[in-house]
């Protein structure tokens, strides 16, 4: 039962025991355990700060990236567009251009078919022409077959010829 009835003697050793050890422990111990502890808060606090400003940043890019997509996609939408007017001035273009080339060609063909009549009638009048003479060859040889009437045609035309 001795253990459960300490002498005073134990207790004083005891209690000397605890106050060398309390007070290493306070001169060396302490300060390091605190200053140990106190960077360890310091490295929380700056890791919490750190947390902050990489959460404040990575907002800042979102807001940003939204903004460039924003951006981009009005870009887009402009370009679009821009391209649907090029598209339409082009067909306009293109329309006007074959208005313009469908003129030339029905001028052209206007003219072909103007001069391929003119030749058309100068090659009937030619052969109207050529017929004409040609009847007018065989009935003057029929009317003219007697020389009596070959003199009366020769003196009608001289006395043309003088008047004129």
């Amino acid at each position: 039962m001795e253990l459960f009835t300490p002498d005073f003697g134990l207790i004083f050793w005891m209690f000397v025991a605890f106050l060398l050890l309390f007070l290493a422990l306070r001169k060396w111990a302490w300060p390091v355990i605190i200053k140990s502890m106190e960077e360890r808060a310091n490295l929380i606090d700056k890791g919490v700060e750190y947390a902050q400003n990489a959460k404040e940043q990575l907002e800042g890019a979102r807001k940003e990236a939204e903004k460039y997509i924003a951006e981009a996609q009005k870009q887009q939408a402009e370009i679009l567009r821009d391209a649907a007017k090029i598209k339409t001035q082009i067909i306009d273009e293109a329309r006007s251009t074959a208005a313009v080339e469908a003129q030339k060609v029905m001028d052209a063909a206007k003219l072909s078919i103007e001069q391929s009549r003119k030749e058309a009638e100068l090659q009937f009048k030619n052969e109207v022409s050529k017929f004409s003479i040609e009847i007018a060859e065989k009935m003057m040889r029929r009317q003219m077959s007697s020389d009596k009437a070959q003199v009366e045609l020769v003196n009608k035309l001289l006395d043309e010829i003088e008047k004129n």
